[in-house]
């Protein structure tokens, strides 16, 4: 089998090399070319637009903070937020050369752990794992792994609305576009970073130190933050619930008797499952679900050492996606 690749020259079954972004160890990132896995018949092959830079686990696999987690090691590629064109496909793949496709991530290195293995110039994968995307989405086409979070963390409330959500990055902005979707009032939002707090569309944003609210009925916090569990409990109604969409570095804990007094239910939101991505892609493809306004910055993927630092460092950056269009 064999496809026209990115330059003209031919792709054969993954044989030539992808550049990566390869972690070698804490805070030693950088490029180097990876030899792809051969492709099967039920896989493709897709040459990698853009790739997002995760300001959550992404940061913990960076830092060496990412708690055990599996296949944890380095030197590995990050990456599960992937946007690209299928170059090859296999007799089985179902797929065609030429779609537009958003892949989670592959496991397609033998030189390099793939947590998540989405960072490259191209990549290898089962077909059943990449989903398509309207051509015209470019690099927001990358933020359909949020977009499924924030749908998985709001559909395991029996169908009600959060009250409150805790984080005004992309992911709480997208919990918040599609909070605004569901039946009832629209969420408020809590934010404690001032340069966070536009970009609300149909609900509003306050410090909490603004909020007088005690009665919340359902909280999702997409902070992160390991200490945030008594001041979230403080604001449940009796019966109400807490929802996890965040990545936690460190244990969580929670004085008990307040949490007893609400007898309140705490719920890990886990991972967002393949019909969480169908679903988020047709509220996209139907215009319910606007994915605008949360990419806010662009790098080449030469440059990507410095993109990671901005990435993680600067406030004003909610979205970092790596250019691969042009060869590093």
């Amino acid at each position: 089998m064999m496809s026209v690749g990115r330059k003209g020259a031919s792709l054969e079954k993954g044989c030539e090399p992808a550049m990566a972004v390869v972690l070698e160890a804490p805070r030693r990132l950088g490029l180097r070319p990876l030899s792809l896995a051969e492709m099967g018949p039920a896989d493709v092959a897709v040459a990698v637009d853009w790739t997002g830079v995760s300001t959550g686990t992404e940061r913990l696999l960076w830092s060496g903070e990412m708690p055990p987690f599996p296949g944890m090691g380095y030197p590995l590629v990050p990456g599960y937020e992937s946007v690209g064109r299928v170059v090859a496909a296999g007799p089985e793949a179902g797929i065609a050369v030429g779609e537009t496709v958003f892949t989670p991530g592959a496991r397609c290195f033998s030189e390099a752990r793939c947590l998540f293995g989405g960072a490259a110039s191209r990549l290898v994968t089962a077909a059943e794992r990449v989903h398509p995307v309207p051509e015209g989405l470019g690099a927001e086409g990358a933020l359909m792994a949020l977009a499924a979070t924030a749908y998985h963390a709001l559909g395991g409330s029996i169908g009600v609305a959060p009250s409150l959500i805790v984080g005004h990055g992309v992911l709480g902005r997208l919990l918040a576009r599609i909070a605004t979707l569901m039946a009832g009032p629209p969420p408020v939002v809590w934010e404690t970073n001032p340069s966070r707090r536009d970009g609300a569309e149909g609900y509003q944003v306050l410090h909490p130190d603004e909020d007088p609210e005690t009665a919340y009925g359902v909280v999702i916090d997409a902070s992160g933050d390991a200490e945030i569990l008594d001041r979230l409990i403080a604001r449940l109604r009796p019966g109400g619930e807490i929802v996890l969409a965040g990545f936690y570095s460190r244990p969580l804990a929670f004085d008990f008797p307040p949490a007893f007094m609400r007898e309140a239910r705490i719920r890990v939101a886990a991972e967002w499952k393949p019909a969480d991505l169908r679903a988020t892609a047709d509220l996209v493809a139907r215009g319910r679900l606007s994915l605008g306004g949360l990419v806010t910055h662009h790098a080449p993927a030469a440059d990507a050492a410095d993109a990671y630092q901005a990435a993680f460092d600067d406030p004003a950056c909610l979205k970092m996606m790596l250019d691969w269009r042009v060869s590093p």
